[in-house]
């Protein structure tokens, strides 16, 4: 257990800052088993599934770690899932409680209330909140779960391919998929990630990558853990506020997505702040353009390490080394991680050339959560198959070309059409409907609509926009819509994206 482990190697060390509060490890690691106790005592047991939709503040920290002291699974939810991707995510993992951060309950309420299954709804607020709980079944404040209990507490007897964390990916059903990542899966990643960047006791690594993400909860939250060093918490990216925490707590490892990368070279305030603690910058989730690597590094003093990995593999796959980094490339595979790139027919493409990337190691997921036949398509000849497309150059690095999947990067978060579809479909207006992304300097991707209307009925691109907002989580609904008479299809009536992006390039040029 990382947290455990590192307390006796670490007891006085600062674990966790957010603001002016402070943990040293001692007393997260006591807090975290209290909250085990309590949850014990709320009727969680070994292997049952916990959702948790906290943002960067020091109760997910406690929440996470108790958890898995009790032996219980992780469920984290996107703080921005409305009321039906909450309750699809709770039925479809089983989840038995629900631990909610205050200010997302109304969401998260309509989806609790739903279920049957899901038995316990923990409620974390902000200290001296005066607003009331929902009088629903079984409802408990956050502090109230732990506040009596003891702060020993016997790690539960876990084995290495036991699920610890079912983290949800969208799928091309537009259904998000469970992968389950192990306590293996996670303590790999942990250990070999770790050792990637050096970090030691005394460093402070900045957390402003949502740590229901596994890029923020693995490679940042974990490792700095594993490390011994501070995790200072910011629940919400805004350049002038990470600038601030960075020279307040004198940060030394900032990870983020690109758009986090953007808005801090383009901050007006920048120059206002002194950022010189920083030793290394970590970046992922989309590929990041190189005039955004060459000036962060004109700007703040240092290189931009960049890496890939997706949520199946816990995440991390590929990485740049320090003072190995190649501008564009992921990297090379880390340490007992196997990469290969293959043709449609899966043969092993020659260097050079452009392929699917195949991964296989003790980072690749356990499979997905009560999809058998999902597992089976996604880690065929037991390698796990990406849908990502690369090519590998004579040094051994990899660079992303594209993506054989329609999935649509849209600043750091995954949004795959499907999904975006299947609600505008729900318009009564709509006949025809694709999402695409396209190119956005700030966010990498934005998400695009080209929708047809049914004969004599009308909508407007506002109308449609609202439409989606109000049933989507708030990075998925789209900012344009194109109308169409007709969107293009084959001959077997399949929509043709690829016109689509087609057409966007011409208007573009």
């Amino acid at each position: 257990m990382l947290l455990t482990e590192s307390t006796k190697k670490y007891p006085d060390e600062t674990a966790v800052i957010y603001e002016s509060f402070k943990l040293s490890y001692t007393q997260l690691n006591a807090v975290s088993n209290q909250f085990a106790n309590g949850l014990s005592q709320l009727g969680v047991k070994q292997g049952d599934k916990v959702g948790i939709m906290l943002p960067n503040i020091p109760q997910f920290m406690i929440a996470y770690y108790g958890v898995l002291k009790l032996g219980a699974v992780i469920v984290p939810l996107n703080v921005m899932s409305k009321a039906s991707e909450v309750e699809y995510l709770l039925k479809d993992s089983e989840a038995v409680a629900l631990i909610v951060w205050e200010g997302f309950v109304a969401e998260a309420l309509k989806g609790y209330e739903r279920l049957a299954g899901c038995k316990n709804l923990i409620v974390a607020q902000a200290p001296g909140s005066s607003n009331p709980l929902p009088q629903v079944k079984s409802v408990v404040k956050f502090e109230d779960v732990y506040r009596t209990c003891s702060p020993k507490f016997e790690l539960a007897p876990t084995m290495a391919d036991d699920t610890a964390i079912i983290m949800y990916t969208s799928g091309t059903t537009g259904k998000p998929k469970g992968a389950e990542l192990t306590n293996l899966n996670i303590f790999y990643v942990t250990q070999f990630a770790g050792g990637l960047v050096p970090g030691a006791p005394g460093d402070v690594f900045l957390a402003v990558l949502p740590l229901f993400h596994v890029f923020g909860q693995t490679s940042l939250m974990n490792v700095a853990i594993w490390r011994g060093a501070a995790v200072t918490l910011v629940p919400r990216f805004d350049a002038a506020k990470v600038l601030e925490v960075i020279q307040r707590d004198k940060v030394t490892h900032f990870g983020g997505v690109p758009t986090m990368f953007f808005g801090l070279v383009n901050a007006p305030e920048r120059k206002n702040y002194d950022t010189s603690s920083l030793k290394y910058a970590v970046s992922g989730g989309a590929a990041i353009p190189v005039e955004i690597l060459k000036t962060f590094n004109k700007e703040f003093g240092l290189e931009i390490l960049e890496g890939y990995g997706l949520s199946e593999t816990s995440p991390t796959v590929t990485f740049n080394l320090p003072g190995k980094s190649k501008p564009g490339s992921i990297g090379e595979p880390i340490w007992g991680v196997e990469v290969k790139l293959v043709d449609v027919d899966e043969q092993e493409v020659a260097q050079g050339e452009i392929g699917e990337i195949l991964v296989r190691g003790p980072n690749v997921m356990k499979g997905y959560h009560k999809r058998p036949e999902e597992t089976t398509q996604a880690m065929y000849g037991g390698w796990f198959h990406t849908g990502d497309m690369a090519y590998q150059d004579e040094k051994g690095y990899y660079f992303i070309v594209d993506r054989k999947k329609d999935l649509i990067i849209r600043g750091g978060y995954n949004v795959y059409p499907r999904e975006v579809e299947e609600v505008l479909y729900q318009h009564g207006s709509v006949l025809e409907v694709a999402v695409v992304g396209v190119p956005n300097a700030r966010l990498g991707e934005e998400v695009m609509a080209f929708i047809t209307l049914k004969s004599n009925l009308t909508a407007s691109a506002e109308e449609l926009i609202e439409f989606t907002k109000s049933r989507v989580a708030n990075y998925k609904y789209p900012r344009t819509i194109e109308f169409l008479h007709e969107l293009p299809k084959n001959s077997t009536g399949k929509i043709l994206k690829i016109e689509l992006r087609s057409m966007l390039r011409v208007n573009q040029n």
